[in-house]
C-alpha cells in the first residue's frame, strides 16, 4: 500500500491504495485516525469515511472529522453538525421531473450567457425510477400487465419523453422505465452496489455505497448494509449538484435478529415489521435522531 495526499487537511495519510486483480484501487482507512473505533456502529463508520474522503475540499473541516471520531455511544454533548457526501441519488418520477426541468433550465441559461450547455450535468450519479404513475385498468387476464404498461405510456407520454431525453442528454443520469418494479425494490435488487467505485484524479477509488432518496422507503436498502437517507426533492437536487447533506450526529438504534423467516415471508415483510417496531420506539419525527439498522 502507498499513501496518498489530501491537501489542506491533517488527515493526509488516510488515503491508501490496494492492488487487486482488476488494478490499483484507492480507499480511505479509518485506522489512520489512530482511535479505537470498535464500538462505533457501521452507520457512523460510513459517515466518518465520507468525511475522510472529502477532507481538504474546502467544506469538510478537520474538527468535524475529529468530533465524529470521538463518538462514544452517548447522546450528551456529542450532537454536532457535519457534511455528508452520499455516493448517489435516487429519485422517483414525481420528484425527478422537477429536477430534470431545473437542469434543463440551467442549460438554457448557460446557452444564453454564451457558455457550453453540456457542462451542466449532475455531479453525483442519479437513478430515477418511474413507478409513481401506476394505475390498474386491466386485471384478471394474462395480458393485464402489458396492457396496463401500454396505458401508462399513453397517459404520461409527454413526461416520459422528457425523461427519455434527459437520460441521453445528461451524464451521471439513468432512468428506469415503467413496469420494472417499485423504486425501493429496484434499488434493493438492481441499483445498490454495496461498494461504490469511481474515478478520481485518474485512479479508481472504492468507498461504501450510500445514497439519499426521495421515496419514503429509501431506508429499506439498509438491509444490504447500504446507508440510505430519505430526503425531500430540494435536498436531493442539492446533492445532485455536488452539495453535501448536513446532518447532526445521529443516535443509532441497534436491532438484533434471531431465528429465521417463516416460509412465504419476504425481505420486504421483515423490513416493514422492523419499521413498525422502531416507530413504536419513537424514532419517527425525532429531529436529532436518525435511526438505521446495524
Amino acid at each position: 500500500m502507498t499513501s496518498g495526499q489530501a491537501p489542506g487537511s491533517a488527515f493526509s495519510g488516510a488515503r491508501t491504495s490496494l492492488e487487486t486483480s482488476s488494478g490499483s484501487v484507492a480507499y480511505y482507512r479509518l485506522a489512520s485516525l489512530d482511535r479505537n473505533l470498535e464500538r462505533m456502529p457501521v452507520t457512523l463508520k460510513v459517515l466518518l469515511e465520507s468525511l475522510l474522503r472529502n477532507a481538504g475540499n474546502g467544506v469538510v473541516r478537520d474538527a468535524e472529522i475529529e468530533g465524529l471520531a470521538r463518538w462514544s455511544g452517548g447522546r450528551s454533548g456529542e450532537e454536532a453538525e457535519f457534511p455528508f457526501y452520499p455516493a448517489r441519488v435516487l429519485m422517483q418520477d414525481f420528484t425527478g421531473v422537477p429536477a430534470v426541468v431545473d437542469l434543463a433550465a440551467m442549460r438554457s441559461a448557460m446557452a444564453r450567457l454564451g457558455g457550453e450547455p453540456k457542462k451542466i450535468n449532475p455531479l453525483v450519479p442519479c437513478d430515477l425510477v418511474i413507478d409513481h404513475s401506476v394505475q390498474v385498468d386491466y386485471f384478471g387476464s394474462n395480458d393485464a400487465f402489458a396492457l396496463n404498461v401500454d396505458r401508462e405510456y399513453e397517459r404520461n407520454v409527454e413526461r416520459y419523453a422528457l425523461l427519455r431525453w434527459s437520460q441521453a442528454a445528461f451524464e451521471n443520469f439513468r432512468v428506469v422505465p415503467p413496469g420494472r418494479g417499485i423504486v425501493h425494490q429496484v434499488n434493493l435488487e438492481y441499483l445498490a452496489s454495496v461498494v461504490f467505485r469511481r474515478k478520481a484524479d485518474g485512479q479508481a477509488v472504492a468507498y461504501p455505497d450510500s445514497l439519499v432518496g426521495t421515496d419514503s422507503h429509501t431506508t429499506m436498502v439498509n438491509g444490504l448494509g447500504v446507508l440510505g437517507w430519505g430526503v425531500g426533492g430540494i435536498e436531493a437536487e442539492a446533492v445532485l449538484l455536488g452539495q453535501p447533506l448536513y446532518l447532526l450526529t445521529p443516535e443509532v438504534v441497534g436491532f438484533r435478529f434471531h431465528g429465521q423467516l417463516p416460509e412465504g415471508a419476504t425481505a420486504t415483510d421483515l423490513v416493514l415489521t422492523v419499521t413498525q417496531i422502531l416507530r413504536k420506539q419513537g424514532v419517527s419525527g425525532n429531529s436529532w435522531s436518525s435511526p438505521v439498522l446495524d
